[in-house]
C-alpha cells in the first residue's frame, strides 16, 4: 500500500459546492447547501477498500456519532475510479456505510471534480469547515496508523481532529500545528 499525503491546502479557503448522490439513501442527492446553519462541517474523503481507512473506520463512525449530535454536518465522499477499484463502487459504498455503522451520507464523486476541488489527494483525508464556510482544518486523525507503519502501535483516538472539532465549536483558535492527513492516493481516472 503506497502512502500519500494530503495536500494541506491554505486555512482559510472557502468551501467548495458539492451536489452528490449518497450511496446510503438509494441516490439522494446531497448538497453542501442542505447544511446551511450548522456551526461547522466536515468533509472526509474516504473509501472501502483502503488499509488506512480501515484502520479508523470504527472512530469515523463514532466520531460522526459524537458530533453530528452537536449539530456539526458531517459527510464522507469516496472519488475512487470504480473501473479500476470496483470495491469502492455506490452498492459497496451502501453496504460499507451500514457494516461500518457510519450515521453521516457517504457520497459518491463519480466525476472527480469534488476531490479536485478540495484538493483532496489521499483517503482518509479530513477537511473541517467553521461556520462561515472557510477552512478551519486539514490533516490528520491522529497518529495511528495501520500496523505495518511508524505509528502502528498508537491507539486509534481521532485526536487532533477531535481537538480542532472542540475548537471550531468553541470558537477558539485552530490547534496548531496541523500535520498531513497519509493514506492510500485517490485512484484518478486516467
Amino acid at each position: 500500500m503506497a502512502r500519500t499525503p494530503s495536500t494541506m491546502p491554505e486555512l482559510g479557503m472557502p468551501m467548495p459546492g458539492f451536489a452528490l448522490p449518497d450511496t446510503t439513501r438509494g441516490g439522494q442527492v446531497v448538497r453542501d447547501s442542505d447544511f446551511a446553519g450548522s456551526p461547522a462541517m466536515l468533509v472526509m474523503f474516504i473509501c472501502n477498500h483502503c488499509p488506512f481507512v480501515k484502520h479508523v473506520r470504527a472512530e469515523l463512525a463514532k466520531l460522526g456519532r459524537d458530533y453530528r449530535s452537536r449539530g456539526v454536518a458531517v459527510v464522507a465522499i469516496s472519488s475512487n475510479d470504480v473501473v479500476t477499484h470496483p470495491d469502492d463502487s455506490p452498492e459497496k459504498m451502501a453496504v460499507e456505510a451500514r457494516e461500518a455503522g457510519y450515521d453521516f451520507p457517504y457520497l459518491f464523486d463519480e466525476s472527480q471534480g469534488v476531490a479536485l476541488a478540495f484538493m483532496a489527494a489521499c483517503t482518509p483525508d479530513f477537511f473541517l469547515f467553521d461556520a462561515k464556510r472557510r477552512l478551519f482544518f486539514r490533516g490528520q486523525l491522529d497518529d495511528s496508523r495501520p500496523s505495518k507503519y511508524v505509528g502502528g502501535d498508537i491507539p486509534v483516538t481521532g485526536r487532533d481532529l477531535r481537538a480542532a472539532l472542540e475548537a471550531v465549536l468553541a470558537g477558539e483558535p485552530a490547534p496548531e500545528p496541523q500535520l498531513p492527513s497519509m493514506g492510500c492516493n485517490i485512484k484518478w481516472k486516467v
